[in-house]
């Protein structure tokens, strides 16, 4: 096990209330590192939605999630401080006055803990059908970071919630083709995304098949080059053409290993006092895995709760440092100096 240098705070969690955070402690002149599970920063947004557009974000009329995630990675890199990524936090232990954060490969002496995970860890939850494993990475992919990945591919999208017409609508004027499969014809989506699906469909732009499911995956020279579809009504089956299958089936999360950490959790969020504390010394929380009286689940919200826990924890390890850290545009780490 690689075993890092002790840092003064370690972040749990690269999206944005974490890349904020990460930002804070630069901003603070303390050292940090980002840890998460999954293998890119960015959250929910770079997992679930990189498309989007955020209309929400103070500053912006409006900007895309992978948008906002590129300006919040620059911001908080500019100090230098790393990110340890596809590390899932598996424990903790406090050693000769400093917390142990323990993945399943590493391990990240660190003076404070700031909890920014989000909904925890999360992955995406895989397809039932055992045809499917050996093809994760060779044609059928859980997450789309990059759409143009799918430009004139033949593709079909398994699922009837958000991801599911959201990467449907998004692929229809980048793909050769694009087939929505549900089991049911009721849909978790947005009510406008499922008609503008439901549209292009109707245009011949699209293939909406409800009542079916996946049972087989065919090859071609050992690519993926079509799928077997049965109808779960008709019990009849039928072959599409396919490049690419994305099985938008929702995410699967957990608290895991932070459950037993000693903090105060509540239906898995954790109950945070004003000033972000956790019930456990020198260990804070911030963003939507906190809970508290008037609590709002914002990317906005999570940026003050970041700056509040940063602050809180800098304090706690050099009491000399003030909470309130004064304007930024006074500070002299951005070549400022106070008039």
């Amino acid at each position: 096990m690689t075993t890092h240098e002790p840092t003064d705070i370690t972040i749990i969690g690269g999206g944005p209330t974490g890349l904020f955070a990460q930002f804070y402690a630069g901003m603070r002149k303390v050292t940090s590192r980002i840890v998460d599970a999954l293998p890119d920063l960015g959250g929910q947004l770079t997992a679930l939605y990189p498309e989007k557009w955020i209309f929400d974000v103070a500053g912006f009329p409006k900007i895309l999630a992978k948008d906002l995630v590129r300006q919040l990675a620059a911001q908080a890199g500019q100090f230098g401080a790393k990110s340890y990524l596809g590390e899932r936090v598996v424990g903790l232990t406090q050693e000769n006055g400093h917390f142990v954060l323990t993945t399943e490969r590493q391990s990240f002496p660190s003076r404070s803990v700031v909890i920014a995970g989000g909904i925890g860890a999360f992955s995406p939850r895989r397809l039932p059908q055992a045809c499917a494993n050996p093809w994760y990475g060779r044609g059928v992919h859980e997450i789309v970071t990059d759409p143009e990945e799918f430009r004139g591919r033949r593709i079909v999208i398994i699922g009837g919630g958000d991801s599911a017409f959201d990467w449907a609508h998004q692929l229809l004027d980048r793909a050769a083709s694009v087939t929505l499969v549900h089991r049911s014809d009721r849909f978790r989506a947005h009510a406008a995304t499922v008609s503008e699906v439901q549209a292009a469909a109707a245009a011949g732009r699209a293939q909406l098949l409800t009542f079916h499911e996946l049972a087989d995956i065919t090859a071609t020279d050992d690519r993926l080059s079509g799928i077997v579809l049965k109808d779960i009504k008709g019990k009849t089956t039928r072959s599409i053409d396919a490049d690419a299958v994305l099985p938008m089936l929702g995410f699967v999360s957990d608290l895991g290993a932070i459950s037993e950490w000693g903090l105060s959790i509540v239906n898995d969020e954790i109950t945070v006092t004003s000033t972000m504390e956790t019930g456990r010394a020198g260990i804070y929380a911030a963003g939507d895995i906190t809970t508290y009286a008037g609590k709002l689940k914002l990317i906005a919200t999570g940026f003050g709760e970041a700056a509040i826990a940063v602050n809180q924890a800098v304090h706690w390890i050099y009491p000399d440092k003030k909470v309130n850290p004064g304007h930024s545009s006074n500070m002299e780490i951005f070549g400022q100096k106070d008039d």
